[in-house]
């Protein structure tokens, strides 16, 4: 399984391009890619210009912030993220009674020094077990999204189910230049995060479960091995909230790692 990194997302996405069905095609879109990324890296593209002039990039690609690589790598923010969502508490359920096996996420969130840092917010958004996400829904209130706080030692705990694998909406421009290509429509398992803490770096990521299908496939390019997470099953008992559950459920232990802005 081959994940992506700075160094090799260039060369990934040439060789899924070039698996267009018309040469023609082929040639066009790995040349695309490769002028594309030269010319994000050469200029240092931030992501509000890079928001402001290819808006529809956001889908297919991610920008190069310059992180340390220590710190807890950036991904694709996506299309379906909303603004607004609800405050939990420690270890509340964000799933609100969706069917799905129960997953806590927890760790804690620290400064590269290992230092923790209290009073950070997560907004945490993830899609349903049919791969929808609220923003394609006729519904009137949050779903399956929350904004939870870490606490003075930095820990945070997040309760939801477990995601699962979906397509891409094949029926737009993004859909149609895909389905050109022998490029798998499909995303793995993951719950997104974003991270806007006063004083550091925005982390805009995803957590993808171990073991999911399309990890080395996925179609925005978004997987990395530093974000890849083992769900673990746990028996009925105590959970990380300081509560305790009467079934199966699973644990996905993980730290975020800010960087400084400036640094």
């Amino acid at each position: 399984m081959q994940l992506v990194t700075e160094d090799n997302i260039t060369d990934l996405a040439v060789e899924r391009w070039g698996t267009a069905k018309d040469p023609r095609l082929a040639e066009i879109l790995t040349s695309l890619v490769r002028h594309l990324h030269g010319f994000a890296r050469e200029v240092r593209l931030t992501e509000a210009e890079w928001m402001a002039a290819i808006q529809w990039l956001n889908r297919t690609g991610q920008m190069n912030h310059g992180l340390d690589p220590d710190a807890t790598p950036n991904t694709v923010l996506g299309p379906f993220h909303i603004d607004g969502s609800p405050p939990l508490g420690f270890g509340a359920d964000m799933s609100d009674g969706i069917a799905g096996t129960p997953l806590f996420v927890h760790g804690t969130v620290r400064d590269l020094s290992g230092a923790p840092v209290a009073g950070a917010v997560l907004d945490v958004w993830q899609a349903d077990g049919d791969g929808m996400y609220e923003a394609q829904l006729p519904v009137d209130e949050a779903r399956l999204r929350a904004k939870y706080t870490t606490r003075e030692d930095g820990s945070y705990c997040v309760r939801t189910v477990a995601p699962l694998g979906y397509a891409i909406p094949m029926d737009g421009p993004v859909g149609e230049l895909v389905a050109a290509t022998e490029i798998s429509h499909f995303r793995p398992a993951h719950v997104h995060f974003l991270l806007d803490v006063p004083g550091y770096e925005t982390l805009i990521t995803h957590l993808f479960q171990e073991g999911a299908e399309y990890l080395d496939s996925d179609v925005v390019f978004g997987t990395k091995e530093e974000l890849v997470v083992a769900f673990e099953p746990r028996e009925p008992g105590p959970t990380p909230d300081g509560g305790a559950i009467d079934g199966p459920w699973l644990s996905a232990e993980y730290d975020f790692v800010l960087q400084h802005r400036g640094t």
